[in-house]
């Protein structure tokens, strides 16, 4: 297909399968907020509310709202959610708690600090479409404690014991490499440098091992490898979808090294991770090749196979490597006939190493309302980048 063709098919599913099953299916009339443990076909299975997946479904709608369409309804239901959160997501020191019961009551302390990112994505965007000052604020205090904990995000609630094997985990620095723009227009101009600076140095120097062509889930607090289960984990959808974020930082810049190394991570994660046997993108390896500790290392997951598509799509934007563009189609295919869910729409979350379905849910604790909405939008947008500028040069035409 023609990259227009390919933006159609993203811009459809989007619009009239994924947004419309959340709208329908999600939202706690009751007492706010959104359920997400939902069934294939969208009914309930469990009313616990895990504040991550709210911040990201208000962040999701109050994102269409600036993006794509001023609807009331995806405002009002982005407002839903907030208002949720304000009332019951933080504890007296304002950290985020992990989940709540339905009534909002605190179920699991503040140890993850990605209830945080999300809280802050989500208020930061909402001021976007409100100009509500009170949500600015959330945002800014959000964000604020997020850099005073970074050093040591779970603080009281680590389990690990101190001084052993300290290490330093992918996951913030990546995320934080996102979220800073999402936070552009609420943060200071020289605090928003110093972060993207930061970010941009942990993963493409700190953890991204050029040797190796890998980003390492874990290094030493030197930024050395560490010979353990932890410190050989690859998580090659992490990697992946870091990637379109480096994009974008680079883009912003306008550091075309940057991006070209980020597209040429992109391809060397794509085909470390791929599985030559049955297709798709491995969960966990070891970068050793010993066992992974984690029992679920040959599942294909959702969101690895979606955020891949963007960074290739990105990749192929900005520098026309026709390599992007061939892994584009391929794991596309595997994508799309493996993980929506033409029945009853959405997507399917997880799949066996063989491609079939393991679990039959559309989300849970885990998988909200997300990963598939932002990816189908960048993907759509990205490809209608690539048929414009096409378009505008003979040579390059379909």
């Amino acid at each position: 297909m023609k990259p227009s063709q390919y933006q159609q098919l993203y811009q459809d599913e989007l619009l009239t399968s994924v947004i419309p099953f959340w709208l329908e299916k999600s939202g706690d009339e009751t007492y706010g907020g959104y359920f997400t443990c939902l069934d294939t076909e969208g009914t309930v299975f469990d009313t616990d509310k895990f504040v991550w997946l709210q911040g990201r479904q208000v962040w999701c709608f109050a994102m269409l709202y600036n993006q794509v369409e001023q609807k009331q309804e995806w405002l009002d239901f982005a407002i839903q959610g907030a208002e949720f959160l304000k009332k019951h997501g933080r504890d007296e020191d304002g950290n985020w708690y992990f989940s709540l019961t339905q009534q909002g009551d605190p179920l699991i302390q503040p140890y993850n600090i990605f209830s945080d990112c999300f809280a802050a994505m989500a208020f930061g965007q909402l001021h976007l479409a409100t100009g509500n000052p009170e949500y600015a604020t959330i945002a800014q205090e959000t964000f604020a404690n997020i850099l005073q904990r970074q050093s040591n995000p779970k603080g009281l609630y680590n389990k690990a014991f101190p001084g052993t094997r300290p290490l330093k985990n992918f996951a913030l620095p990546m995320i934080l490499t996102n979220l800073v723009l999402q936070l552009e227009h609420l943060i200071e101009p020289s605090v928003l440098e110093e972060t993207i600076d930061a970010g941009i140095h942990a993963v493409m120097e700190e953890f991204y091992r050029p040797e190796l062509g890998l980003i390492l889930e874990n290094i030493t607090l030197e930024g050395e490898f560490s010979d353990s289960f932890e410190g050989r984990l690859i998580n090659p959808g992490h990697g992946l979808e870091s990637m379109w974020f480096i994009m974008d930082l680079a883009e912003r810049r306008g550091d075309q090294a940057l991006i070209r190394k980020a597209t040429d991570l992109t391809l060397s994660l794509l085909e470390y991770g791929w599985d030559e046997q049955y297709g798709g993108i491995f969960y966990f390896l070891d970068v050793k090749g010993q066992p992974p500790l984690q029992l679920e290392w040959d599942q294909k997951l959702w969101w690895v196979h979606i955020e891949t598509l963007i960074s290739l799509l990105k990749g192929y934007l900005h520098t026309g490597d026709e390599r992007c563009w061939e892994w584009f189609e391929k794991v596309h295919a595997y994508t799309w006939s493996h993980f929506p869910d033409p029945t009853h729409g959405e997507w399917f979350g997880y799949l066996n190493r063989q491609g079939d379905v393991l679990l039959p849910l559309k989300g849970g604790k885990w998988k909200g309302c997300f990963h598939i909405p932002r990816g189908l939008y960048q993907c759509w947008k990205t490809l209608e980048a690539i048929a414009q500028k096409k378009s505008a040069t003979p040579l390059l035409q379909d």
